[in-house]
């Protein structure tokens, strides 16, 4: 089985088109938040985003997802891979 992780920002239209693409095809996911210096909300998984960035310098946008723990990339290789 498949397991999703999408990091996402806040306000951000492509994270929020992953997420529901990921529950239309029936798939569960655990969502970490790019801590940007947002208000906190609790129970939500956050990640410094200065933390992320130095693990991955190539990354310049959100979302990003991971599947099994290896980066695949943002919204279109998700539905790329999915279709």
């Amino acid at each position: 089985m498949k397991e999703f992780t999408v990091y996402t920002k806040p306000s951000c239209a492509q994270c929020d088109m992953a997420k529901n693409f990921l529950k239309s095809k029936g798939h569960t996911y655990k969502e970490v938040e790019l801590d940007v210096g947002q208000p906190k909300v609790a129970g939500k998984v956050y990640e410094d985003v200065t933390t992320f960035r130095t693990s991955y310098p190539e990354v310049k946008s959100a979302p990003q997802i991971f599947v099994n723990g290896q980066r695949i990339g943002g919204f279109n290789e998700l539905r790329q891979m999915l279709q």
